[in-house]
């Protein structure tokens, strides 16, 4: 079996080495998957499910070092911030066993006309079948966990394909879950080529498929879908933010560098677009760039780093270019504008650039963010939804109405009041619309996707 090797976005060292799988392999594992869908007696019952995955809690809580360390090496993300998705990732596999004593049917009231009289019936939920996960880099292991973690525990076998860029995370997982009792063949991870991934997702033996990446890529995939395969598509947002003149910025700006910097601006609702009224526009840019102009950036192991690479090189190449158009148009930048070095990229505010400037219109993720001053709360809205992504957004205010009116309006499928847009628990929907995405994420959400409703009907005399 060939490998691939897996290095490091910040140095280009080689961290780790994973099995690459061929497109031979890849039917392979779906024929093995599937399998063990159609042996309906020998599905994983929900006490064992509960005790896998309390046994995976208890294996990673052992390894959270580990683990972190994984997770930053191949994918850039500091290692203040990797420890926390670690952790997280921890609370997910808790969350889905909270949720699988919640997973039940209800009763289909009968007898209230002449044709149901003498039945009872009840609906129950069964899992979905073979589920495919087509995952980013940008979270290795809490994404991993958000796409296979719901599949086991709602009882479906599951197959995840990791970026190629970052797929030691999701092969430990899968490897952790073995160790944690999982029986072979019910979570495959398979590291592939594109033919590998469209497989995955065009075969009729798969049923649902989650895909978490770019939007083209995304929609052509759920294009080729079979009939009856489900999907659920989680791609980027252009996030916006109106800030209104009485919001309390002290404490705001702490959000917004955080929203926006985090992860190098890699994130699907990564803060972008900030609308501020002009009456306070000039000094929200001002401390939004003192703050930010004190980031640490570097490597992304040094516990100190507050800012790491971006993925790849042509990352850098390409947020280079998008902020030089920025200037090009009219942007002034307060600071940053500048590559580090091939794999980071100054931490960057740009003030006001015109509305076609590519920044404006298309997620940077990277460690930019614009701020626009704005007259009227009705023009912040307009501008914010001009385009069309629909993800998360927000508003400071202190004013309640002010609030309602925004959430109202804003096109976006969570508008959070008083913090950043990149704020997230894993229980909550989390989903985009339009071009931004299909369907609802959340673990609870994700699980209930991933199942279908069965009816049971009795007819009796008796009854």
């Amino acid at each position: 079996m060939s490998t691939i090797e897996v290095t490091s976005p910040f140095d280009g060292k080689v961290v780790g080495t994973v099995p690459f799988t061929t497109v031979e392999g890849v039917q392979k594992a779906i024929d093995t998957a599937y399998e063990r869908y159609l042996d309906v007696d020998n599905w994983i019952p929900k006490y064992k499910r509960v005790e896998i995955l309390e046994n995976l809690m208890k294996i990673m809580s052992s390894q959270v070092e580990e683990l972190t360390i994984l997770c930053a090496s191949e994918g850039g993300k500091p290692y203040m911030d990797s420890k926390v998705e670690v952790l997280r990732a921890i609370n997910g596999v808790k969350i889905a066993i909270e949720q699988i004593g919640l997973q039940e049917g209800h009763e289909i009231a009968m007898g209230h006309t002449p044709t149901s009289t003498n039945r009872i019936a009840y609906t129950m939920k069964e899992p979905i079948g073979v589920v495919v996960s087509i995952s980013a880099f940008n979270h290795p292991l809490n994404l991993a966990i958000h796409q296979v973690i719901p599949a086991l525990a709602v009882g479906c076998p599951v197959i995840i394909r990791p970026a190629t860029q970052t797929p030691m995370s999701a092969v430990r997982l899968v490897e952790l879950l073995k160790e944690a009792g999982l029986p072979e063949g019910w979570a495959q991870a398979v590291v592939c080529d594109r033919a590998g991934g469209e497989l995955l997702v065009t075969s009729p033996k798969t049923a649902f498929f989650s895909f978490i990446g770019s939007g083209p890529v995304g929609w052509y995939l759920n294009s080729k879908a079979s009939a009856g395969t489900r999907s659920a598509l989680e791609h980027g947002g252009v996030a916006p933010v109106i800030v209104e003149p009485d919001a309390d910025i002290e404490s705001m700006i702490p959000d917004l560098v955080k929203g926006g910097f985090y992860h190098a601006g890699q994130v699907c609702v990564s803060v972008q677009r900030i609308f501020v009224h002009e009456s306070i526009a000039n000094t929200v840019a001002s401390k939004i760039t003192e703050k930010a102009s004190k980031l640490v950036v570097g490597n992304q192991l040094d516990p100190k780093t507050e800012v790491g690479p971006l993925i790849n090189h042509n990352e850098v190449n390409r947020v280079e270019e998008w902020v030089n158009d920025a200037v090009a148009r009219g942007g002034k930048i307060l600071t940053g504008g500048k590559r580090i070095s091939d794999s980071c990229y100054e931490p960057t505010v740009i003030f006001n650039p015109s509305d076609d400037a590519i920044i404006s219109q298309k997620e940077i993720f990277g460690p930019v963010v614009v701020v626009y001053p704005y007259k009227t709360l009705d023009e912040a809205i307009k501008r914010a939804n001009q385009l069309d992504v629909s993800f998360q957004a927000a508003v400071f205010t202190k004013n309640i109405d002010t609030a309602l009116k925004t959430v109202k309006r804003l096109n976006a499928t969570a508008v959070m009041v008083n913090d950043h847009t990149a704020f997230r628990v894993d229980w909550m929907p989390f989903g985009g619309a339009k071009t931004s995405g299909l369907g609802l994420g959340g673990i609870p959400d994700t699980m209930a996707e991933m199942q279908n409703q069965k009816m049971m009907v009795i007819k009796s005399p008796v009854l």
